[in-house]
């Protein structure tokens, strides 16, 4: 009789382990299912990762890119800002017998 109650205690035991295995909370199904979402999320972030890297590499160039033309214009074109004074210092070349 006293086996028999530790067989039945174990049987039940399993089959408890066994149910919540496959249906409980963390089961196999519901691991699985996590682990897509989990995947599927994964690949979203990186999609917006690279979104967000292309719109800061935009933003730099536009705020770089600007500040090129500036300077170019001023120093080609000789172009001012308003209320602004443009200075030019030109320097003469120094001749060989000069001193």
């Amino acid at each position: 009789m006293g086996k028999r109650v530790v067989s039945i205690t174990l049987i039940a035991l399993l089959v408890i382990v066994h149910v919540q295995l496959w249906f409980g909370r963390g089961s196999v199904g519901s691991v699985a299912h996590l682990s897509k979402q989990l995947a599927e999320q994964t690949r979203k972030n990186q999609l917006a990762q690279l979104a967000n890297e292309q719109m800061a590499a935009e933003v730099r160039d536009l705020s770089e890119g600007l500040e090129m033309v500036e300077e170019k214009a001023r120093l080609d074109l000789g172009m001012v800002k308003p209320n602004e004074i443009y200075v030019q210092i030109l320097t003469s070349p120094k001749l060989p017998n000069s001193r």
